[in-house]
């Protein structure tokens, strides 16, 4: 944890905090619901029901770092009596950014560039070389219409004079011009750059499929920030080295982090290690976060800020 918010915790808290960054194996997870008044996790702790029916848990409350939660199956830690929380608001920003960063990448073909000059084969600037897509005045369609999406819709429309589609679940009051889409095929064929920005759940599993893929036109970009399984990846692959769109920003994977050699070998994707949120200053606010929803049930006796 950053150490503003090991500082933070430990002013309230008797705190064991683990010597590695590696996920919780099954085991720990067991000896960490039953040894601790609560869990501050992070998404590589897959807290399963499998996990909560081995334990009668002393533990009251789990305090995800983060805002995506589909690592812990809260209906089964609600049946053991247990708190979930999770971050949001904290990653908003930070997220959203990293969708532009992953959408100018892809587009202008940033990655391929960067490898051509790391491996010494850049013979100079020449009229034609490494034509990528120019942003400014296309079509972002953003699956997902929630605080990070907004955000990415504000900086693609004031930003770089985008227009803005969308598909989401419930209708949306915006402060910015933008077409609603019913059907995500149709969303899909209509836009030049599709960004998912949808929580994970059993709903959103492979949304993007070989169809969706199928719909998009071939210049068109993938971008995604949301979670791996959001997309199907072997359909993305395929698609990718078919040539039947243009390109992928991805920041998330399905099996993290693990990274299909077949999308390594790509030039037309460009691969980040899961950096939504890496600034000090945001995974600081994310921590600090956490820690409020810890104290507000732990020792106020109060109702968790971000209970999910």
């Amino acid at each position: 944890m950053p150490a503003d918010v090991e500082a933070e915790a430990r002013r309230h808290f008797d705190v064991t905090m683990r010597d590695s960054n590696a996920p919780l194996s099954q085991a720990e997870m067991i000896d960490a619901l039953d040894g601790y008044d609560a869990v501050l996790p992070t998404l590589g702790d897959m807290f399963s029901a499998e996990v909560f029916a081995q334990v009668t848990p002393r533990a009251v409350m789990l305090a995800n770092f983060g805002v995506g939660y589909n690592h812990i199956d809260v209906a089964a830690a609600r049946a053991k009596g247990l708190i979930v929380s999770n971050t949001p608001g904290a990653v908003t920003d930070a997220t959203a950014d990293t969708a532009m960063t992953l959408m100018l990448m892809s587009a202008r073909r940033a990655g391929e560039g960067e490898r051509m000059v790391r491996a010494g084969q850049w013979d100079g600037w020449h009229p034609t070389q490494m034509l990528g897509m120019h942003l400014s005045g296309k079509t972002v369609g953003i699956v997902g219409m929630g605080r990070i999406g907004l955000a990415i819709a504000r900086r693609c429309h004031f930003g770089f004079g985008m227009k803005v589609a969308y598909f989401t679940r419930s209708p949306k009051e915006l402060d910015l011009d933008a077409t609603p889409y019913d059907d995500l095929l149709t969303l899909a064929a209509a836009v030049d750059v599709l960004v998912l920005a949808v929580p994970s759940g059993p709903d959103t599993r492979n949304l993007v499929d070989a169809a969706v893929l199928a719909a998009m036109q071939s210049h068109a970009h993938l971008i995604n920030i949301a979670r791996g399984d959001v997309v199907d990846e072997g359909a993305l692959i395929d698609a990718l080295q078919t040539g039947a769109i243009g390109g992928a920003g991805l920041d998330v994977y399905a099996r993290e982090p693990e990274v299909p050699a077949a999308l390594l070998a790509l030039d037309n994707a460009v691969l980040l290690p899961h950096l939504g949120t890496a600034a000090l200053e945001v995974r600081t606010d994310m921590g600090l976060m956490a820690v409020c929803n810890l104290k507000a049930v732990l020792i106020d006796g109060q109702d968790a800020p971000n209970a999910v």
